[in-house]
């Protein structure tokens, strides 16, 4: 199947969960992850109506994102972000950071953002499923953290991202999507100086129809795009 189709395929996938649930289609954001794609296939992509796209490590990202030729709005980072990498990536410009989820990284951004004299927006990472093997915050210590991170003076906390469980099982992904969604709402009742809960970032080509149901409004999607990565 050509990228065009696949893109057509799955937008109305996600026009089909968004009316089922009430909700816009339009007011969901389609992050396109174009990790281990050339720059030629992402450009395919853009020529098709793709206009958001995303890297989860620094290195790749940089090989590729300075020489995309087809515009595009926003670059995201959307992995693990390690402190000795924040340099590189601010090269980038990322519109947005769905990653955070350790205070002494998110202070090295912050300083490293106040020698630029810039500000990033950035999302928190929440461990909704539990399993060891995903980075991300407890949902219980979110709250806390949060409030720490807020006092950090160049970056803008914009909402929350997860990972949900690659499992057959739609109940236990549901409930990962309904534990950040309603964390969501309980950090929106806080009303925490330089904090907006705008973007609930989860679900991936297996699960997006889910979290679409359960609020999200950035999905990440790959594999039903591009077809399943050569690693």
């Amino acid at each position: 199947m050509s990228i065009a189709n696949n893109i057509k395929k799955l937008n109305r996938r996600i026009e089909a969960a968004a009316k089922r649930s009430g909700r816009d289609p339009t007011d969901i954001k389609l992050l396109v992850v174009t990790k281990t794609h050339s720059v030629a296939t992402i450009e395919t992509a853009l020529r098709c109506g793709i206009e958001y796209i995303s890297e989860n490590r620094v290195q790749e990202a940089e090989n590729k994102i300075p020489f995309i030729k087809e515009n595009f709005k926003e670059f995201h980072f959307i992995g693990h972000l390690q402190s000795n990498k924040i340099k590189k990536l601010m090269t980038l410009n990322p519109t947005l950071i769905h990653s955070i989820d350790k205070f002494s990284t998110v202070q090295k951004l912050n300083d490293h953002l106040s020698q630029l004299q810039k500000k990033q927006d950035i999302l928190i990472q929440v461990n909704t499923s539990d399993e060891e093997s995903k980075f991300g915050i407890k949902p219980d210590t979110a709250v806390d953290f949060i409030n720490q991170v807020s006092k950090l003076p160049n970056l803008n906390i914009k909402g929350l991202m997860t990972i949900g469980m690659f499992i057959a099982d739609e109940d236990i992904i549901r409930k990962c999507f309904l534990t950040l969604r309603e964390l969501f709402e309980k950090i929106k009742l806080e009303k925490i100086p330089n904090v907006e809960m705008k973007y609930l970032s989860m679900g991936m080509t297996n699960d997006f129809e889910i979290a679409i149901e359960e609020g999200a409004n950035i999905i990440r999607i790959g594999s039903a795009i591009f077809g399943q990565r050569n690693y």
